[in-house]
């Protein structure tokens, strides 16, 4: 009683606390859900280097470019997960870099399921490179110096419900709005908005060499409706796969992967716009690579 006590708790304050999309958007994040929820930190029993490269809006200059860098994996015998994650977001002159670290502590509710509560904390950096912007006045106060940045701590927190076969994630990025003046302008400033995340997936066996995943990522920022991610992929013999999805208000995907020994895993993903921007752009490729380490002993599984 007192563990479901303390998990609606902290559900209930994720809730209270975490209210435009700031965070970098990828296709594959599937492939690389920890970057959007502290507490998948070691619900696998090995480590994982993954990387993400997206670029975004292709034939437009100065679009989007995100680079993301993740690190995570289990203590043995402690029930615990940690993690780091590292992302540069840039856009024209505009660079959003942050860096943050994860801890994460994992439940048995039952001998099917589990159940996992993390926390997260690091620091963003906002920059702003004067130089590549050509101004009408020269005398624009709200660029007065070529190049400004600001630093600012980030917060947030995340549950996770999961199997061998089933997850189920609530995710509190930027739990607190902090704002990052660039100058000394009044009005130049950048305000972390808090975001929801939430994600669902399942293994769904169809015979001895194929599996099918579909998944499914809403996302809620106000005042903006929420957006929702709709993915599956069919996977052969668990070495080659090929799906595709859907985003609303923003584009269609497909992409494809292969894993080489069970340690190195490669995907690529093309996202091709539903919005009037693809008058303008030939859509958006995205590549991802991950590597896992050998696995450690067996970890005990809590009995709490």
């Amino acid at each position: 009683m007192r563990k479901l006590t303390f998990i609606l708790v902290f559900i209930i304050l994720l809730t209270s606390l975490a209210s435009a999309q700031q965070l970098p958007l990828y296709s594959q994040y599937m492939l690389n859900d920890f970057s959007m929820n502290p507490a998948i930190a070691g619900t696998q029993d090995h480590f994982n280097i993954r990387s993400d490269n997206r670029f975004q809006w292709i034939g437009i200059t100065d679009a989007p470019r995100t680079y993301i860098l993740t690190l995570d994996g289990p203590i043995s015998k402690k029930h615990i997960g940690i993690g780091t994650y590292v992302f540069t977001d840039i856009t024209g002159p505009t660079r959003r870099t942050g860096f943050t670290v994860s801890y994460s502590y994992h439940m048995k509710l039952n001998e099917n399921l589990n159940v996992s509560l993390g926390l997260s904390a690091g620091i963003l950096q906002f920059a702003m490179d004067g130089q590549s912007i050509s101004l009408e006045s020269t005398n624009d106060q709200a660029l007065v110096n070529q190049f400004t940045f600001a630093l600012v701590p980030d917060f947030g927190g995340g549950v996770y419900l999961y199997n061998e076969n089933f997850y189920l994630g609530i995710a509190a990025p930027q739990i607190i709005p902090i704002s990052a003046k660039l100058n000394s302008y009044a009005d130049a400033q950048n305000i972390m908005v808090r975001h929801y995340y939430a994600t669902a997936g399942y293994n769904l066996e169809l015979g001895n060499n194929f599996s099918l995943d579909p998944c499914i990522v809403a996302k809620y920022v106000y005042p903006v409706p929420p957006q929702f991610d709709f993915g599956a992929r069919i996977l052969y013999m668990q070495k080659v796969w090929v799906g595709g999805g859907f985003r609303t208000m923003d584009a269609a995907y497909a992409m494809v992967g292969y894993v080489y020994q069970k340690s190195l895993t490669l995907g690529f993903s093309y996202d091709y716009p539903i919005t009037d921007i693809h008058k303008y752009s030939f859509g958006t490729t995205e590549f991802y690579i991950g590597v896992t380490f050998n696995k450690p002993k067996p970890i005990e599984k809590p009995q709490i």
